[in-house]
């Protein structure tokens, strides 16, 4: 397909093409620019040579003004680029609240399908350590073990990355604290990091301290001797579950995820909160 004759498709997505005024629109966040590409009858839906559309690249910068003129001139919600991502996907990536929300309000997907060159929504949104993001995925049904090849479960993401936020949000949501990689659980992530708290938070869901990875070693195998980290580790490996970590234990594997919906929208006395969630 010659590149001149793409203006005869108008929100065809297969349309290919140079990078166009739209996209550098787009990314520039240059709504009244872009507003007037689209009434002159710019296409929305060209892909650049990369496979990125406009709505990626808008999605990618925060631009949330673009995303909005975009997706109102039917700019394809899930369209993929090269590597198979969505515009949600880059919209997490880049943290913006408002663009993620505005693409689950116009039909995207919260969990598109995985190919091996991509992660989910939830995956990036871990990896940025955007909290307030990985709430609203969750709150839309992402799903929480999505699995990545490369990465593992959004919570192997969150630990690996060090965002702890995130890490409590995924765990008060149901999160499996012992998913596995190679064997590798989150905990593991933690202890190379030597993060304190997250391996705290960790623990108190009831991750496994003595689990081994694909190279036979713990947790505790990855701290320094004498560190902080490896004295929590330590110490859990020693003494009892509290009462607390016991009670939250039973509670979240016998009334499992309807139980913490039930929490997180206020339908359970309030006293139970502390026992499931992690404040």
């Amino acid at each position: 397909m010659e590149i001149e004759n793409c203006q005869s498709f108008f929100g065809d997505i297969g349309c290919w093409s140079e990078r166009t005024e739209v996209h550098k629109a787009a990314s520039l966040g240059q709504a009244s620019q872009l507003q007037h590409l689209i009434k002159n009858g710019a296409s929305v839906n060209v892909f650049a040579v990369d496979s990125m559309t406009a709505l990626h690249e808008a999605c990618l910068g925060g631009k949330t003004q673009c995303v909005r003129l975009l997706l109102d001139a039917g700019a394809q919600v899930d369209a993929r680029n090269v590597d198979g991502s969505t515009p949600l996907c880059d919209a997490c990536s880049g943290g913006s609240l408002d663009c993620v929300r505005l693409l689950l309000d116009h039909g995207a997907k919260a969990n598109p399908a995985l190919t091996s060159r991509t992660a989910s929504p939830l995956h990036e949104a871990c990896m940025g350590g955007n909290s307030d993001c990985v709430k609203l995925l969750i709150s839309m049904g992402a799903c929480l073990e999505a699995y990545d090849l490369y990465y593992g479960t959004p919570l192997h993401v969150a630990c690996a990355n060090r965002h702890t936020d995130c890490v409590k949000v995924l765990l008060n949501a149901g999160a499996k604290v012992n998913a596995t990689r190679l064997h590798e659980t989150p905990l593991h992530h933690a202890a190379k990091s030597m993060r304190v708290e997250m391996i705290k938070i960790l623990l108190e869901f009831g991750a496994n301290i003595h689990a081994r990875d694909q190279y036979d070693r713990r947790p505790v195998d990855y701290t320094t001797p004498g560190s902080p980290a490896a004295a929590c580790l330590k110490f859990y490996e020693t003494a009892p579950m509290s009462l607390q970590q016991l009670s939250r234990l039973v509670l979240r594997n016998s009334l499992g995820t309807r139980a913490l919906e039930a929490v997180q929208h206020l339908e359970i006395p309030k006293l139970l909160i502390s026992f499931l969630c992690y404040q």
